[in-house]
């Protein structure tokens, strides 16, 4: 028996709220990651929290940040495109 359908609507509760985010955000880089792998595809994923933090996920073709680099600075030319994007959504946002 599978599980029940819920509401797609807001989470009133801040906490439940953010809990949720969490896992389905989990879920949809491995998701991503998952498709990226078994279909050859080439998948880029950016997810904004509600606080603007940056949540990203790119296949093999455009790369991935080193740890402790900062994403947004200067765009250069040489950056991947799922990165200019990410960065141009984030200055659009601000």
């Amino acid at each position: 028996m599978g599980r029940g359908k819920i509401a797609i609507r807001r989470i009133d509760n801040s906490t439940n709220r953010q809990v949720t985010f969490s896992k389905r955000r989990n879920g949809l880089l491995k998701k991503a990651k998952e498709l990226s792998i078994l279909c050859d595809a080439e998948v880029g994923v950016i997810i904004f929290s509600s606080t603007g933090k940056l949540y990203e996920y790119s296949g093999t073709r455009y790369g991935r940040r080193a740890p402790g680099k900062p994403l947004f600075g200067i765009i250069a030319q040489s950056q991947p495109p799922v990165k200019r994007l990410a960065i141009l959504l984030y200055m659009d946002m601000q």
